[in-house]
């Protein structure tokens, strides 16, 4: 599994309702991967029930985001360890990764384990006050980038709008810091349009809420980041 060459990923929330009919449609949509995930009420039962859904009928790559370590489990292909790089406590930059790894290391050393740069750039989000997040402006975020892929050697760094859709312009500058780490974007994509026109920057895009609320939009964005491959 090579996740340099995945281009589009969508994220489903174990604490969210999605029907067989609509999980049906997302995997089989022709999407790269899809990132089990969330930052609220994230189980194990609730982790567990929607990986035996997916895996039921489906070959589609799933990524277990480890947010909380009760809910780590086997049975993912790969596992991405997010260090939240603008936090405000160090814990959730290496404290608690440093504890998954102690607990759950003999597990990890047989899967496909990366850890991820993230910022996360929208204050109103669960995830930026959860994780006690300072809003950076873009010559932090280039920093941020910059320690990503030469200080920590991370494969991942991720611009995490979380709902609310970004700054291309933001996005841009970013990849223009960045040489073998890959830049993934998520937040507030809804339409083909706006797929399109995140990965002009972005090496991959994530769509994650619309999944939930216009079924058919977010569908629609695999084809608009994928036409020209």
């Amino acid at each position: 599994m090579n996740i340099n060459e995945w281009k589009h990923l969508f994220k489903l929330d174990p604490a969210k309702e999605i029907s067989d009919e609509d999980l049906d449609k997302i995997c089989e949509s022709g999407t790269d991967a899809i990132i089990v995930g969330g930052t609220d009420d994230v189980t194990l039962d609730g982790v567990l029930d929607l990986l035996s859904r997916i895996r039921r009928a489906h070959m589609v790559p799933v990524v277990l985001e480890i947010s909380n370590e009760e809910a780590l489990t086997p049975g993912f292909d790969t596992y991405f360890v997010p260090m939240v790089l603008n936090s405000k406590e160090k814990k959730y930059v290496m404290d608690i990764q440093q504890k998954a790894i102690k607990e759950y290391i003999d597990m990890m050393e047989y899967s496909e384990v990366y850890f991820e740069g993230y910022c996360i750039l929208n204050p109103e989000a669960k995830a930026f006050q959860h994780t006690n997040c300072e809003l950076p402006d873009i010559e932090d975020v280039k920093a941020y980038a910059y320690m990503a892929e030469h200080v920590f050697h991370l494969p991942i760094f991720y611009v995490e709008y979380s709902g609310t859709y970004g700054d291309a312009e933001v996005v841009r500058e970013v990849k223009a810091e960045l040489n073998d780490t890959k830049l993934f974007y998520g937040g507030g994509i809804e339409t083909a349009e706006q797929a399109k026109e995140m990965k002009e920057y972005a090496d991959a895009i994530i769509v994650g809420n619309s999944i939930y609320t216009d079924i058919k939009q977010s569908l629609k964005t695999v084809a608009a980041v994928k036409e020209d491959m």
